[in-house]
């Protein structure tokens, strides 16, 4: 028990009250954990799984899906699994997994599902300070790539059912592991799984290990733990200016670079209506009460009011609280031209948008021929995906979270959030699943390099988590 708790609690309840939250504290650790031996053993698996996964370069196109869900199913199978139970998903060369944990016979609960993807964005090693894809560490971290997003919540996941099942635990429903092959990517396997898998499809919900987690400040203080609740619709625009182009020799001022630079201005310079839910603004309220100044009142005056003004112009210029007020459209690529000394034939341009919960892709196409003078037929939707409800937290979900955040560090906030990004929460959400992120993970902003070069994972922050899912799962399907 930290410093902080034990002189709350000794205010509150004295002595007596300190010896009961220890004998809880203890009750909680020991039902998750057994004893030193059982638990040092779940260290060492839960190490040498994510050793070996991160180890094996899952990108797009290089054909190790198969190679890191032949590696888990063994492990599965040599912890006492049964072949049944564990299926793969097979979309192209992308692989998902599913493993079923079976519950307590005759149970007629509905499953519950453990989301995590196996891929990882590319990484090069001539960029790289050490070598990506080998787990290198020092005294404070691991690196390479994947030891975030998201191997870490798959070494997790896999390591824990490892455990209960060597344990000789009985759920009292039926637990599935779903692990995609392609989340960074085309989420083809994501979306067999959430829409197609017959038996993932009578969920009662997910709970998504690439998703939320607790905050670290700079001195590496717990402050707080976030609940993933929602997440913004993905969707990408291709906009496309044509010309009958002609010699560069001969300028006119009907040019098809020139004339998507001015779209591309005016994008750049709107901003989408504000917009919340109760999930946006219960997160706005809660990091009130621990962001000091200016920040912090617009944060509570935001919450209680999301049409003041002030708060809005406020915590708009901060870019991180700017995508959690409203839909956002940023220009990622831009090609043109077909020779040096020509005029542009035709200008394109990849604008990327985050969209806000309850608004839609067409809606905000429409905005964005508004916005940019172009015309519908100029601006061209690539990839559809789907636009996601929010997953209201419910009561018991939550109360469950609560018991397992404790045992990393007591008595912190939890806060919903809205995710900025895409995960494959979206799919099982809009399949009709409701869906929680929330990762075992504690880490600094400043540490967070997922998808950036040297990404890197918190020593401390592995082996403090290394009950949390065993000890939420307990919870969840066989509460005391």
């Amino acid at each position: 028990m930290n410093s902080l708790l034990k002189t709350h609690t000794s205010t509150l309840l004295g002595q007596a009250g300190i010896l009961m939250c220890f004998a809880l504290l203890s009750s909680i650790s020991n039902a998750a954990i057994g004893d030193a031996a059982e638990a040092a053993e779940h260290k060492a698996k839960s190490l040498e799984i994510y050793r070996t996964i991160v180890e094996i370069p899952t990108v797009a196109g290089r054909g190790n899906g198969q190679k890191i869900v032949d590696y888990l199913s063994q492990e599965f199978v040599v912890a006492g699994f049964s072949p049944d139970d564990i299926k793969t998903i097979a979309v192209d060369d992308a692989v998902g997994l599913t493993v079923r944990y079976a519950g307590k016979e005759g149970s007629n609960l509905m499953p519950i599902l453990l989301l995590g993807h196996m891929d990882v964005v590319e990484a090069l090693d001539s960029d790289w300070e050490r070598s990506p894809f080998t787990l290198n560490e020092d005294e404070s971290y691991f690196y390479g790539r994947g030891t975030i997003d998201n191997k870490y919540g798959v070494s997790m996941l896999a390591s824990t059912f490892v455990r209960l099942k060597k344990q000789g635990f009985v759920p009292n429903r039926d637990l599935y592991i779903v692990f995609s092959g392609d989340e960074e990517t085309t989420m083809f396997t994501t979306e067999k799984l959430a829409y197609e898998t017959a038996y993932l499809r009578d969920a009662e919900y997910a709970l998504n290990s690439d998703a939320g987690g607790g905050s670290l400040n700079t001195n590496h203080e717990p402050v707080g733990y976030n609940v993933q609740a929602a997440e913004k619709t993905y969707a990408t625009f291709e906009m496309t200016i044509h010309n009958p182009g002609g010699h560069s020799s001969i300028p006119r001022p009907d040019n098809a670079i020139y004339e998507l630079a001015d779209a591309l201005k005016a994008i750049s310079q709107y901003r989408f209506p504000i917009n919340s839910s109760s999930v946006t603004r219960e997160y706005f309220r809660q990091n009130s009460l621990k962001v000091e100044g200016e920040t912090g009142s617009a944060m509570a005056s935001f919450a209680a009011d999301p049409t003041d003004e002030q708060a809005v112009a406020l915590l708009s210029r901060k870019a991180h609280y700017n995508g959690m007020l409203r839909t956002t459209c940023v220009a990622t690529m831009l090609s043109g031209g077909h020779a040096e000394n020509a005029l542009p034939q035709s200008a394109t341009a990849t604008v990327n948008c985050r969209i806000f919960p309850g608004e839609t892709i067409e809606g905000v196409k429409q905005q964005l021929v508004e916005v940019s003078g172009l015309t519908d037929k100029d601006i061209k939707l690539l990839v559809p995906y789907p636009e996601s409800p929010t997953s209201d937290p419910r009561d018991d979900v939550m109360a469950a979270v609560r018991v397992a955040v404790d045992t990393i560090s007591p008595e912190l906030p939890m806060v919903p959030y809205m995710s900025p990004g895409a995960t494959d929460g979206m799919h099982f959400r809009t399949a009709g699943i409701p869906v929680w992120g929330v990762s075992s993970g504690f880490m600094r902003a400043e540490d967070n390099f997922a998808h950036g070069l040297n990404e890197r994972f918190p020593k401390k922050s592995f082996d403090d988590s290394l009950d949390f899912w065993t000890v939420l799962l307990k919870e969840l399907t066989a509460p005391q």
